[in-house]
């Protein structure tokens, strides 16, 4: 039997009843992100979202088929109006509104430059969210290294660190740590637990790219862009340097930088306190939509951020849009592969969720020993499973097994809290799935021309780098 009534005749999974078989189409699904854009490119990209809706047909038809329509409804229900639709809204709101501000002038990819950037995209990801961050400065930064011949280092450390480490700070960095606050975790409570973890985290990363930006770009002779450069002596002195036994005189500074798109920062406002609202306010009024309880305050937030997109379409001028390279396909790929995760995936998560009665109790089991949190494997195992599958939730699953008392875990059981939390946050940098400005970075990435590395490639990257400091993480602030 593999459901049980919740409430009121409502269907209920019973993950404890699912066999490991049931996770055999997400496991696919990864593995078409993985495999398809390397092994037929052209197929991939023309029908990408088709291969996503297939996977997921292929749970919920064999599930309708075994456990009834009733619950195969309810779950895709579920997973499509609590989960999938509010995270594309604030997707598409983020992107469109951070993708409507154009940073201009003359800025050019020094290793000075580019590591200052990620520095501010990465003090910025907790207050405006990671995909907030990301989708403001990823293009400023790709156009300062556009005459740069070593490019994919850049994206990739900016993903580690404003798509995902940056974000730990606070509750609008990043989702698992809004459903903390949902669920009674103080606001800085996170600030000031995380902080120590994300500055060490940082510097780390920070310095490890600032040697091999230095190393790469005195490789590449130092460029300079064509455009602030040429063969003869201009009117205002500048300064010169030879190259390839020519004589190359610095043209200016050229323009002053500058913001365009201005309205959009009001708006970016107007989304986190949207944001905001939607964990604060609860008036205790929901909708049912086939047992799936809407709460008002929840429609409230996705109306108010649609109504904030189309201002933002509204309000920012085309031609600002067209100079800072705007295009809809990043978040049209993260939408249609990301219903084919979400939905694919309900097996995983039931059977997460069902605990030591579930197929997965020896993955639950070693986040204890004779009755106590194993912290270690609290961090490890949160943060790889939130490589692979939705960090909401699976922080969710961890949050709840460690008891899922907000104020306990805040006070006697911090330490385990800091250890689910970061977890989750950290290592949704380990693959190009971890958290959704993982993939939009690296579409808006690949449409400027930088040939960004394969999902497994991406996680050479990842594993070299990312899995060390999480090792020394472990050692200084979680065992």
């Amino acid at each position: 039997m593999a459901f049980a009534s919740a409430s009121a005749g409502a269907p209920h999974l019973d993950g404890a009843s699912l066999s490991a078989l049931w996770v055999i189409p997400f496991a696919c699904m990864l593995l078409s992100i993985a495999i398809g854009p390397i092994a037929a490119p052209h197929f991939w990209h023309s029908n990408f979202g088709k291969i996503s809706v297939f996977w997921a047909l292929c749970f919920l038809v064999p599930f309708t088929m075994a456990y009834g329509f009733s619950l195969a409804l309810y779950e895709a229900l579920h997973a499509l109006l609590l989960e999938y639709f509010p995270f594309i809204i604030l997707l598409l709101a983020l992107f469109t509104v951070a993708g409507g501000v154009r940073l201009k002038g003359s800025l050019v990819g020094t290793p000075v430059v580019n590591t200052v950037i990620l520095l501010i995209g990465t003090a910025l990801a907790s207050w405006m969210g990671t995909t907030g961050a990301a989708m403001l400065l990823i293009r400023p930064l790709l156009r300062a290294n556009a005459h740069r011949k070593y490019r994919v280092h850049t994206v990739v450390f900016f993903i580690f660190l404003v798509a995902n480490i940056g974000g730990s700070l606070t509750p609008l960095g990043d989702p698992p740590l809004f459903l903390g606050f949902l669920k009674g975790v103080s606001f800085f409570w996170t600030t000031t637990h995380m902080l120590p973890l994300m500055l060490f985290a940082s510097a780390i990363l920070l310095a490890l790219y600032f040697g091999i930006d230095t190393v790469l770009f005195a490789k590449e002779g130092k460029p300079v862009p064509p455009s602030d450069c040429c063969d003869e002596e201009p009117a205002t002195p500048g300064r010169c340097r030879f190259e390839n036994g020519r004589q190359i005189y610095d043209c200016g500074a050229g323009p002053k930088l500058g913001l365009d798109g201005k309205v959009n920062l009001i708006l970016l406002l107007g989304v986190i306190a949207a944001v905001l609202m939607s964990g604060m306010w609860n008036p205790h009024v929901s909708f049912n939509v086939y047992h799936v309880h809407v709460e008002l305050q929840n429609v409230v937030r996705d109306v108010l951020l649609l109504i904030i997109t189309g201002l933002s379409l509204k309000l920012t001028d085309d031609e600002c849009r067209r100079l800072n390279d705007f295009n809809w396909f990043p978040i049209l790929e993260v939408g249609k592969l990301f219903i084919g995760i979400f939905l694919s995936m309900i097996p995983a998560i039931a059977i997460l969720k069902a605990g030591e009665n579930g197929a997965l109790a020896s993955v639950i089991n070693m986040v204890t020993s004779n009755g106590e949190p194993v912290n270690t494997m609290y961090f490890w195992l949160t943060g790889l499973l939130s490589s692979f599958l939705d960090n909401a939730p699976t922080y969710l699953v961890f949050f709840n097994t460690a008891g899922g008392d907000a104020v306990h875990l805040m006070g006697d059981m911090a330490s385990t809290l800091l250890a689910i939390s970061a977890g989750a946050v950290f290592m949704g940098a380990n693959t190009y799935i971890g958290n959704a400005p993982n993939f939009m970075v690296r579409s808006i990435a690949e449409d400027q021309g930088v040939k960004m590395p394969s999902f497994f490639g991406y996680m050479a990257w990842s594993f070299g780098i990312l899995i060390p400091t999480f090792v020394l993480i472990t050692y200084v602030f979680i065992a």
